[in-house]
């Protein structure tokens, strides 16, 4: 499902997965977008409530695809699978077995008990298993981001707030760039910048606003609220442009030509070039 997730089994000490925790929630409070991808239930435990079945599809489909199986199969279960209360998970090495009941291991799951299997077992994986984890890595969240105001978001508004906007209005973004060291919105190369940016394919869209600001996501409201720069920093050369990804500034040389732009540019941002720097 390409999201990360807690390892059950991780040697991770809590205070690491608070301090994690504490981390997310600092970049909300300072409207930092981070490219993380967390399944979406994620913000729905942060708010109290517990994941299910459904949530269980996003975060691993194939398993959930083979649990809705068993749930309609419709032979003998009980010969088919072979299945008891008990699940299996390797810890350091070692196969450790869980009873998702008591004496689940001596319980076989049949038509008349696999609804509840599959709902014990859902629980165990996405609750009870990663519940030391989830707790510390709450907790240093609530620690920056918890009280009233957190009632007021829904899950997906969460996700938002940390990981930002998928789509992306670069002409929004023109609309509210700012310009500095002797360029304004007339100077003929910024004329050439926005031309190359419009005729970009939109996955090297996407990999320029990862250049210039860390993430290739917009912020909650748009790119017109991301407080971009593009400053000059020198006459024509043969250097690639530059980026302060921290104050999501473009530095862009004043190059001869739209068509050397273009071409520094693209190796700039094809090759990952982001520039770290102080202001």
């Amino acid at each position: 499902s390409h999201t990360y997730w807690f390892n059950m089994a991780s040697p991770a000490c809590d205070l690491e997965f608070q301090l994690v925790g504490i981390l997310l929630g600092l970049a909300i409070y300072n409207g930092v977008i981070l490219d993380i991808r967390f399944p979406k239930f994620l913000y729905k435990k942060l708010k109290g409530l517990r994941a299910d079945f459904s949530d269980l599809e996003e975060a691993a489909p194939n398993l959930a695809r083979q649990l809705q199986y068993l749930l309609f199969y419709e032979g003998d279960i009980e010969s088919t699978f072979s299945l008891y209360f008990v699940t299996e998970y390797e810890y350091y090495g070692k196969v450790k077995q869980y009873d998702l009941i008591p004496n689940g291991s001596c319980i076989p799951v049949t038509s008349e008990n696999r609804e509840q299997y599959v709902e014990l077992y859902t629980n165990f994986l996405l609750e009870e298993s990663i519940a030391s984890q989830f707790n510390a890595f709450s907790a240093g969240f609530h620690q920056v981001c918890g009280g009233p105001a957190l009632a007021l978001f829904r899950p997906e508004e969460l996700e938002l707030l940390v990981c930002g906007q998928p789509t992306l209005d670069f002409n929004a973004l023109e609309q509210s760039t700012h310009y500095d060291a002797g360029y304004t919105s007339d100077s003929e190369i910024v004329k050439a910048f926005w031309k190359t940016i419009y005729g970009m394919e939109f996955e090297q869209q996407k990999k320029f606003l990862c250049f210039v600001t860390g993430c290739n996501r917009a912020p909650v409201g748009g790119l017109g609220r991301l407080g971009f720069t593009i400053q000059r920093s020198g006459p024509d050369t043969d250097h690639l442009p530059t980026s302060h990804t921290c104050f999501n500034i473009l530095l862009l040389p004043e190059y001869s030509s739209q068509d050397k732009l273009e071409s520094k540019l693209k190796i700039a941002i094809e090759n990952g070039s982001e520039g770290f720097g102080l202001q």
